[in-house]
């Protein structure tokens, strides 16, 4: 039994959850957020809450129990306070700038890296940080997630693109005997 599952997921004041066929739509705030449940597992709006039950016991459905169940836990966040992630970049010459949609990136290759932001995120670039915000936890994640493959931060220096907060094993360099 999943225990994430067996949870009851509250409605906060300002959000309309409804469920059409398996598709569950939330809206909120900040926007909308439509997604679809597997067939094999049931949503029951009541007063209030939300709770994901399975339909069929003979297969073994705990991890999308619990799955689903989170799904839907993020998309009422996420049209109520919304996600963000913070991205640092370290590095002498490296930068970013925001052009209309555009990320430009300066990261020591012998070309700009431009990335374009999609529609649904906001971006915020300030000195050496990036904010990426959204209502959708997984776009949020995957985009900055994006950015940060551009340029791994690197275990000598420590130069590159991480997370805000992250932590990099820095190694020893190389001794002259």
């Amino acid at each position: 039994m999943s225990r994430v599952g067996k949870k009851i997921i509250t409605i906060p004041t300002g959000v309309e959850v409804s469920l059409k066929d398996t598709f569950i739509t939330v809206k909120g705030p900040k926007g909308e957020l439509t997604r679809e449940v597997d067939k094999r597992l049931s949503v029951v709006i009541d007063a209030g809450t939300i709770k994901v039950e399975i339909n069929k016991t003979k297969d073994n459905l705990s991890a999308l129990w619990g799955t689903y169940a989170s799904h839907i836990g993020n998309m009422i966040e996420g049209v109520t306070t919304g996600f963000s992630k913070k991205l640092q970049i370290e590095g002498i010459g490296y930068k970013a700038e925001l052009k209309g949609t555009d990320l430009v990136f300066g990261l020591g290759f012998s070309h700009p890296v431009i990335v374009k932001v999609p529609s649904d995120l906001t971006a915020l670039v300030e000195k050496n940080m990036i904010t990426i915000s959204g209502i959708n936890k997984e776009t949020v994640g995957a985009f900055a997630a994006g950015i940060r493959d551009l340029k791994k931060p690197e275990p000598y220096k420590g130069k590159g693109i991480r997370y805000e907060g992250e932590f990099v094993a820095m190694k020893q360099g190389k001794k002259s005997a």
